[in-house]
C-alpha cells in the first residue's frame, strides 16, 4: 500500500465516534490511559481533568507515571483524581533511566489495560474529545494496533502564539528519516507525537527506546510487526504545550535518529553530542552525553518475574 493510500483509508479527518457507541465497541476490553509526567506542576490537573468524565466507563483506569518530578507534580496530579506511581517504584529491581520512554515502558507494569491510551502531560487547554478520537480507530476497526493523533501546533512563544511552527523536530527530522528509510510510512502527520493509543499486545511485544526515540521506536516497530495497515490516525485539532530550545530539540533529535536508525539495521549507539552556545562574545563548546538505549519488551520482563 502507497503511503497516500493508506493516508486516505486510515486517516480520520473529523473523528466523532459517541462515548456511548465506543463504550458498546469497547465490550469486555479494558482500557487504561497514562500520563508520563516530569515537573508539570502547572498542566497536569488539566490534562487528568480533561479525562475523568470517562472513567467507570469508556476509561478503567487514569494513571499518572512520575518520572522522577522535584516539584508537586504528584500531589497536583492525585488531588485531581489521578492514581499516581512513581517510576522507581515499578519494577524496582531495574535501576530508573532517564527518559520519557523509561516511564512508558514501566507504565505497562503498573496497569491492566488491553489498550493503552498516552497523553502527554505539559497539553495546554487539553480537549475532553482527545481520548475518545484516539480510541475510535482501535476499538471498531479490526486489525489496528496504533493509533496517532495529528493537529497544528502552534509556536508558543514568550510573549505571543504563532499560529505553527511547532513540530520542529518532526518537519526538519522525523518526515525526511521516514521517506528515505521507512517509505511506507510517509503519510504520518505527526509521527512523533505524544497522544495515542495502542494494543497491550503490540506494546507488551516490542522494546521501548529510553529517551525521546520511544515514539518513533513503536511507529518502526509496529509497521515491522504488524504492516501499515495495523496504523491509524486521527484529527485532535490543535495541541498546545510547552515549546523547547533549539539546543534542547538538538538533543532530542539525536535520541529520535538513534533510534530510528537502530531501527533500520544501522549501528547509532549512545554517544556525545557536541553542540556550542555564545558566552561573552565567545562560542564554547557543550557536550552532552545522549543515552540511546532500549529496554526489552515488557512482555519478557514479566515471564521473567514469575
Amino acid at each position: 500500500m502507497t503511503s497516500l493510500r493508506w493516508f486516505a483509508e486510515r486517516t480520520w479527518q473529523a473523528p466523532g465516534w459517541p462515548v456511548a457507541e465506543l463504550v458498546r465497541a469497547k465490550g469486555a476490553r479494558t482500557v487504561s490511559v497514562v500520563l508520563p509526567a516530569l515537573n508539570e506542576r502547572e498542566t497536569v490537573a488539566g490534562v487528568v481533568g480533561s479525562v475523568r468524565p470517562l472513567l467507570g466507563s469508556l476509561v478503567d483506569e487514569l494513571v499518572v507515571a512520575d518520572s522522577g518530578s522535584t516539584d508537586d507534580t504528584a500531589e497536583v496530579a492525585a488531588r485531581a483524581g489521578a492514581r499516581v506511581v512513581h517510576r522507581e517504584d515499578v519494577l524496582p529491581d531495574w535501576a530508573p533511566r532517564p527518559g520519557k520512554g523509561e516511564v512508558l515502558w514501566r507504565s505497562l507494569a503498573a496497569t491492566g489495560g488491553d489498550v493503552v491510551v498516552f497523553l502527554d502531560s505539559d497539553l495546554v487547554d487539553p480537549d475532553p474529545a482527545f481520548v475518545p478520537a484516539l480510541l475510535g480507530p482501535v476499538l471498531t476497526e479490526p486489525g489496528v494496533h496504533l493509533v496517532k493523533g495529528f493537529y497544528r501546533r502552534p509556536l508558543r512563544l514568550e510573549t505571543a502564539e504563532i499560529g505553527t511552527g511547532g513540530g520542529r523536530v518532526t518537519e526538519l527530522l522525523a518526515r525526511p528519516v521516514l521517506s528515505a528509510l521507512r517509505p511506507a510510512l510517509s503519510g504520518l502527520v505527526q509521527p512523533l507525537g505524544g497522544e495515542y493509543a495502542a494494543t497491550r499486545e503490540l506494546l507488551e511485544s516490542v522494546p521501548f527506546a529510553a529517551g525521546y526515540g520511544v515514539e518513533i521506536g513503536l511507529l518502526l516497530d509496529a509497521e515491522a510487526r504488524y504492516g501499515v495497515d495495523a496504523l491509524a490516525q486521527v484529527n485532535l485539532g490543535v495541541r498546545k504545550h510547552r515549546n523547547r530550545s533549539l539546543l534542547q530539540l538538538g538533543v532530542m533529535a539525536r535520541q529520535i535518529l538513534g533510534t530510528a536508525l537502530a531501527r533500520c539495521g544501522v549501528d547509532a549507539a549512545s554517544t556525545e553530542l557536541t553542540q556550542f552556545v555564545q558566552v561573552s562574545g565567545e562560542w564554547l563548546p557543550d557536550v552532552t552525553d545522549v543515552l540511546v538505549a532500549d529496554r526489552p519488551p515488557m512482555r519478557e520482563v514479566l515471564a521473567a518475574r514469575g
